[in-house]
């Protein structure tokens, strides 16, 4: 997918705006090549448009922007209804990939896809609508370029705090990750909520809060499930005696392993070593 980059050092001229429905579920788009630029906003139904060789399907919420000299034409018959919005943009036109989207974006420029979801529909159409009125009642061009050029805006700032919602979701899975495998490597010592807080560079709190939101399971927990399973391996796969193994995994003593161990499996140590007692130990 393709984004619009526009600088905002002066603001984008408008040139015509409107609310359209079709007049019957046989009507298509007709064919043209654009003059400016148009930003179609589907509020019903579904719309087919045409750019060029790329074909889009556009349903209610979302929005479709046409480049100068484009080809515009619809390929298919449907019953919709759209606003539609028609400005320049003076400098030349900037077009890159999605994935070349800026980290930290420009503070005098807006990025917008060409095709893309708009999180809230119903400002859009207030402030469609205002312009309407603004062009209607003042005929003052400076005015309308500026209200133009705000919906541009509220397009670009509902599509990155989309983007960053979605960057701060992967971020957190990550960390969630880490903090798994974190604790898989250090089962075997003592393991504080404190420690892995400081360990990634965050509150103990937040920490906690992010883990149990995603696994489902309290931080605490999570980290005794792990040494139980360690626990189970070496009841199964070793002869060490319930002592070594206890200490292996940091218990400062029998009583409390063996209590922890009786309340997360459901069988003492011991028991469940003899659950297990045709295991084949081998010896060089």
């Amino acid at each position: 997918m393709n984004y619009y980059e526009f600088s905002l050092r002066a603001p984008l001229k408008y040139n015509l705006t409107g609310k359209f429905q079709s007049p019957s579920p046989e009507w298509m788009h007709f064919t043209r090549d654009m003059q400016d630029y148009e930003l179609i906003v589907v509020t019903e139904g579904r719309a087919y448009f045409q750019m060029e060789q790329q074909q889009y399907s556009i349903e209610k919420g979302e929005f479709l922007i046409f480049q100068p000299s484009a080809r515009q034409a619809g390929y298919k018959k449907s019953s919709c209804a759209f606003y539609w919005l028609h400005f320049t943009y003076e400098n030349p036109v900037s077009i890159k990939l999605i994935d070349e989207f800026p980290v930290n974006p420009a503070e005098d420029k807006i990025y917008i896809p060409a095709h893309g979801k708009i999180e809230n529909l119903e400002k859009i159409i207030v402030m469609m609508k205002h312009l309407q009125d603004s062009v209607r009642s003042y005929h003052n061009s400076l005015q309308n370029n500026y209200v133009c050029t705000t919906i541009l805006c509220e397009i670009f700032n509902q599509f990155l705090a989309k983007i960053n919602q979605e960057n701060s979701a992967l971020k957190k899975k990550q960390l969630f990750n880490d903090i798994q495998d974190y604790i898989k490597w250090n089962r075997n010592n003592v393991i504080k909520v404190s420690e892995i807080a400081d360990h990634f560079g965050y509150n103990k709190r937040y920490i906690s809060y992010l883990f149990s939101t995603i696994a489902g399971v309290s931080l605490k927990r999570y980290i005794m499930e792990e040494k139980m399973e360690l626990a189970k391996y070496l009841l199964c796969d070793t002869n060490a005696n319930i002592s070594e193994i206890a200490y292996q995994l940091g218990f400062n003593d029998n009583h409390n392993f063996m209590k922890m161990f009786k309340k997360l499996v459901g069988l003492t140590p011991t028991q469940y070593r003899n659950a297990y007692a045709t295991r084949l130990l081998f010896y060089e």
